[in-house]
């Protein structure tokens, strides 16, 4: 649990499990609420968590419209914060879109994350052709069938379809780069 303080609050004593985090606010907290404002919860996050983990929640936080990137730059926020608001997107669809993307990045070349192709949404078109489908958990059953139909389709129309599971990701991000930096490599990105 995280928990924030002013940083000239009384020192207290928290049970161990529990991180304070002794910081001024973005935005001034009521000292009646228990729930901080998101702005300064994003700002907590910025400094505290792995730069992958904090791009993740920001990332989720726009694409959920609780606020949007020019509120933000309208704060005056911390080095940290500031580092993530210039690389934060509000497209990816979950955690799993933003850790693909920010871990190809490095590639420098243009990535659409939730691009419209034939009728559906695709989790990232990498160039005009290079389709990348992330599969979390719901990934069963009906929606499954529909993407498989899907990927059919897209290869019909000289698109090229790369499939990865959660596990892959989390897990085996190496042979996955591989995969991709192989198809990129070949030239299947290309129209």
């Amino acid at each position: 649990m995280h928990v924030a303080a002013s940083p000239h609050a009384a020192r207290l004593r928290v049970p161990s499990k529990v991180v304070v985090h002794w910081s001024r606010p973005v935005v001034p907290r009521d000292p009646d609420e228990v729930v901080d404002n998101v702005v300064n919860i994003l700002s907590l996050v910025a400094q505290c968590q792995p730069l992958e983990t904090a791009l993740v929640i920001w990332e989720s936080a726009l694409n959920k419209r609780l606020l949007d990137r020019a509120l933000l730059e309208a704060f005056d926020l911390p080095p940290a914060a500031r580092e993530l608001l210039v690389r934060v997107r509000p497209f990816s669809d979950s955690g799993l879109e933003t850790i693909v993307v920010s871990r190809l990045r490095w590639l420098n070349v243009a990535m659409l994350p939730q691009a419209w192709v034939h009728g559906h949404r695709v989790d990232l078109l990498i160039g005009e052709r290079l389709v990348v489908q992330i599969d979390g958990a719901t990934h069963t059953g009906a929606q499954r069938t529909s993407d498989i139909e899907h990927d059919a389709q897209l290869m019909l129309r000289g698109y090229h379809v790369l499939r990865f599971s959660y596990e892959q990701i989390m897990d085996r991000w190496p042979d996955v780069q591989a995969v991709i930096m192989e198809a990129i490599a070949q030239g299947r990105h290309r129209a």
